[in-house]
């Protein structure tokens, strides 16, 4: 699980989000020589000098003069809100190229134990079935990888943040959110949810003091906005998926305009994710977490409220990717002291109960994530969860109040309308999924289709 943030946090970071920051195209007139001083001074990369950075911005040259720019395609190059030098803009397009390196490594590192990245294969219901995997070799394997990218991210990432950060601080007063919720991540004793690293909290109307414990029983969700049949709202153990009879369309003032429901906490939209995560964590004032929020803070000379923000947002994801990452050395060495030869206590056998009813609430790396299960007659009865995009993309509620993402955007300057790249910098800083959050329907039919699993 902590791999999948180290993995997940550097290819959102580099590959989603960077190039709404970075104008690649401007890098074609750096000075290749300045831009290596100005990776020595900002970065400790294990790559560099005249030559690498002058062979980067020949393969983008390539990539202009084809007029197919690759990965580098449908952007906004020029914009006028892109404000890094040249050489900076080249120095991030260097390591955007070898950020593509270093993921690929990293997702090994979910293989060693799960089979396969981003779906393991190992997980079933009782625990994991890959406790042969348990080898010397294998344990070996993960820790090196880790630790490399670890480097990674303390040597690169870290820094290429900050320095980013330098260049729009204006952004440290826009994009943000007034509501944050985290069910937290990664118990170290059976003790939950007192255990959790990244621990569990909510925080209403930015109140750092006033931090509570999440509680599950406090949510519902919402469906007067959504094309779902009815106006009310429901706890998720009681929710229903019934989609509007009707070929769903956007009709101005029709009150409907979203598949999402709204999930909310005491009746609040909530944002989940690395900013609440790291928020709660500072708020309660977390041994690792502070510390690296404050540096941050401090570097750039801004003040917490600054965290509430597009770039608090951006920032939240490095810092707990570093804390994570750090934190992973110590579990790993945890799973070695207590590993015994032959021991096969991975697994618990499991047999479904006549009758239950179950919620699960964990935060990946997107954002909280919570499942709720009725059981009856030893078979799935009802099956709701609320994931980390139907939080965070939520439409209104039968209230009015706007989901996350429409309240970040409110105020937003725009430079250009046709170009709506601050737009864009707001929503792929949430790391929305739109995938994970929608149930389908035939767009034809509207047929609900009814699966049934022997």
């Amino acid at each position: 699980m902590g791999a999948q943030f180290q993995h997940d946090h550097i290819v959102h970071f580099y590959h989603l989000h960077a190039l709404d920051w970075v104008d690649i195209v401007s890098a074609l007139k750096a000075d290749p020589k300045k831009t290596a001083a100005l990776s020595d001074n900002v970065s400790k990369a294990p790559w560099g000098g005249t030559v690498y950075f002058k062979s980067v911005q020949d393969r983008i040259k390539v990539f202009v003069g084809s007029g197919q720019l690759g990965p580098f395609s449908n952007a906004y190059w020029g914009h006028p809100e892109y404000k890094l030098t040249p050489e900076a803009n080249l120095m991030a397009a260097a390591h955007y190229i070898e950020a593509i390196r270093l993921q690929a490594r990293a997702a090994r590192m979910h293989a060693i134990f799960g089979g396969k990245n981003p779906h393991p294969q190992s997980l079933v219901v009782g625990g994991v079935t890959c406790v042969k995997d348990l080898t010397p070799d294998r344990i070996a394997e993960f820790l090196y990888i880790t630790k490399e990218t670890q480097e990674f991210i303390k040597n690169v990432y870290i820094p290429d943040l900050l320095a980013v950060a330098s260049f729009y601080k204006d952004w440290g007063a826009i994009g943000g959110t007034s509501n944050f919720m985290a069910w937290g991540e990664f118990p170290e004793t059976d003790q939950e949810p007192e255990s959790l690293y990244m621990p569990r909290g909510v925080i209403m109307k930015r109140n750092f003091a006033g931090v509570k414990m999440a509680q599950q029983e406090n949510v519902t969700e919402h469906v007067a906005r959504a094309w779902y049949e009815g106006n009310g709202s429901k706890h998720p153990s009681k929710g229903e998926t019934k989609p509007l009879q009707e070929n769903p369309k956007y009709r101005p003032g029709g009150g409907k305009y979203s598949w999402f429901k709204a999930p909310r906490y005491d009746g609040e939209p909530c944002e989940v994710g690395p900013l609440a995560r790291v928020l709660v964590a500072y708020a309660k004032g977390h041994p690792d977490i502070k510390p690296i929020v404050d540096k941050i803070l401090s570097t750039l000379g801004v003040n917490a409220a600054a965290l509430f923000s597009t770039l608090g947002r951006t920032a939240a994801r490095g810092i707990e990717t570093l804390a994570i990452g750090e934190r992973i050395q110590t579990w790993v060495m945890e799973l070695v002291a207590n590993l015994k030869v032959g021991d096969t206590a991975t697994y618990q056998p499991y047999e479904m109960p006549d009758s239950a009813m179950g919620v699960g609430l964990n935060d990946v790396p997107r954002g909280s994530l919570g499942h709720w299960v009725q059981i009856e007659n030893k078979k799935i009865k009802n099956y709701q969860y609320v994931v980390p995009s139907t939080w965070n993309l939520c439409p209104r509620d039968e209230k009015g109040k706007l989901g996350p993402v429409e309240e970040s955007l409110i105020g937003t300057p725009v430079a250009d309308p046709k170009k709506p790249l601050e737009i864009l910098r707001t929503v792929h800083s949430f790391d929305p999924c739109i995938a994970c959050g929608v149930h389908v329907i035939d767009p034809d039919s509207n047929q609900v289709y009814k699966i049934k699993a022997l």
